[in-house]
């Protein structure tokens, strides 16, 4: 069998970094590497029509691989040279992912078990086109059911109406209320899930046309649901069961095992938990909570989960749930560990780094004859340099100084403002852990906009 030629494109400022890649890349995949190094210096800025007088296709090779910041209609090159050719990655650094991401399986994330419940709190405060927005929010980030949360000692009149106003717009509804008059008038107009039953309102609960959550009369135990969970399976009503989430310092622990206790008390029960109690009442990031909580809904079998997103912190929590739930099902369901397979939830820091390198930046601080900036931040360090000169440091106000009063020319408004944001980007980068690349948004995983692309210009290490 003949070894693939492979010939790499490139800017001739990315061409020994390339040619090492390539070169280490060739030996563990099995192929023969051949690079070509362009007169332009910045391969993302390549074109077709501009390759396609430009490049020379010396000798045999079996595929070519281009920049993946090249523009253009590849067809041409294709029918020009007559050999097949392809974008690679944007960054040259990531070119071992490139290949090996065609030895592996396409990772199905669109399967889960798990609902989620997205309360709208004290719902009878807000306004229709409050409650409107909030929900179509949950129900676009991936809220199965819409739970309005009404206030204790109070009647809300309009329950209804609201309620049918979400059922009209496709959206299903659950009412969070213990108030009889609330509760009918809500399942009267669509609402499919009442939150909750105990034996307070089990006499009239029970009679409900809509599915219920048995609670327990006091959370701290189970056994005042075991007489709930027999009178609504002896009258046929439809239920599941929350034993109750308590917050940190309240018991969490004890009630974490109260629901190990109910799966084994009542195996082909469905069951929901509360995670809203855990995630607004702790002062931390709550996407590592709602993974952890996910995975341990997916393992125990428990069908449905409740939250909100009130606290600052939490406020982006039923999409948090919605990734974790479909990583937390594969895991489980291919015993595969949740790594390597998804990382929108990694949004403080980056999944991992790739540096320059001393020496690769002395080289290209060397080439450079023009005097646009190139930008970089690794080793605790900010890297700047043009033909004028190469500074780096750790202070950014006492770097932008230094640059400033080496500049051939007073830098404008613009420019400083360019430079002063660039180096902002990569001051934080640095701060977190992040992979900076001059001219792009950095990653923040499901929280990064749709276009993380800058117009101002691109990354000098494309290759």
């Amino acid at each position: 069998m003949t070894t693939e030629r492979i010939l790499f494109v490139t800017g001739r400022f990315a061409e020994q970094s390339l040619r090492e890649v390539v070169s280490e890349l060739a030996t563990k995949v099995g192929f023969v590497p051949h690079v070509a190094a362009t007169k332009i210096s910045v391969a993302a800025l390549l074109h077709v029509d501009w390759l396609a007088g430009q490049l020379a296709i010396d000798e045999p090779v079996d595929r070519v691989i281009l920049p993946g910041w090249c523009q253009g209609d590849l067809s041409r090159l294709v029918s020009q040279f007559k050999v097949p050719f392809e974008l690679g990655p944007k960054d040259l650094f990531d070119l071992p992912e490139h290949f090996g991401s065609k030895q592996k399986k396409p990772v199905d994330l669109s399967q889960y078990t798990i609902e989620i419940l997205a309360e709208i709190n004290h719902a009878p405060r807000m306004t229709d086109q409050e409650i409107v927005a909030l929900a179509d929010h949950y129900h676009r980030t991936g809220a199965d059911f819409i739970d309005l949360g009404c206030i204790p000692g109070e009647s809300w009149g309009r329950v209804a109406d609201v309620t049918k106003l979400l059922v009209d717009r496709g959206l299903r509804v659950s009412i969070d209320s213990f108030d009889r008059k609330e509760v009918e008038a809500a399942v009267r107009a669509g609402a499919e899930l009442v939150l909750s039953c105990n034996q307070s309102n089990i006499d009239w609960a029970s009679q409900l046309d809509a599915e219920l959550v048995a609670i327990p009369e006091a959370p701290f135990s189970l056994d005042s649901l075991e007489q709930t969970v027999q009178q609504l399976t002896d009258c046929g009503a439809g239920f599941r069961v929350d034993p109750i989430l308590e917050p940190i310092g309240f018991g969490f622990a004890a009630s974490l095992g109260r629901y190990f206790e109910a799966r084994k008390q009542w195996p082909d029960l469905d069951i929901m938990m509360g995670i809203g109690n855990l995630t607004e009442l702790t002062e931390v990031d709550s996407a590592g909570m709602n993974f952890l909580l996910a995975g341990i809904c997916e393992e125990l079998q428990i069908r449905s989960v409740l939250t909100t997103e009130v606290i600052n912190w939490a406020r982006s929590s039923v999409q948090e749930f919605d990734l974790a739930r479909r990583l937390t099902r594969h895991s489980v369901q291919n015993r595969a560990l949740p790594k390597h397979v998804d990382s929108q939830l990694v949004t403080l820091r980056d999944p991992k780094l790739r540096e320059q390198g001393e020496a690769a930046l002395a080289t290209l601080a060397g080439q450079i004859t023009d005097p646009n900036y190139r930008i970089f931040a690794e080793r605790g360090e900010i890297h700047i340099m043009n033909r004028d000169g190469y500074w780096r440091g750790s202070d950014p106000f006492e770097l932008f100084r230094r640059v400033r009063e080496n500049a051939e020319k007073p830098l404008s408004e613009g420019h400083s403002f360019y430079l002063g944001y660039e180096v902002c980007k990569a001051a934080t980068a640095l701060r977190l852990g992040k992979q900076y690349v001059q001219d792009e948004e950095l990653s923040w995983g499901f929280l990064s906009s749709d276009d993380s692309s800058n117009a101002s210009g691109r990354h000098q290490t494309a290759y």
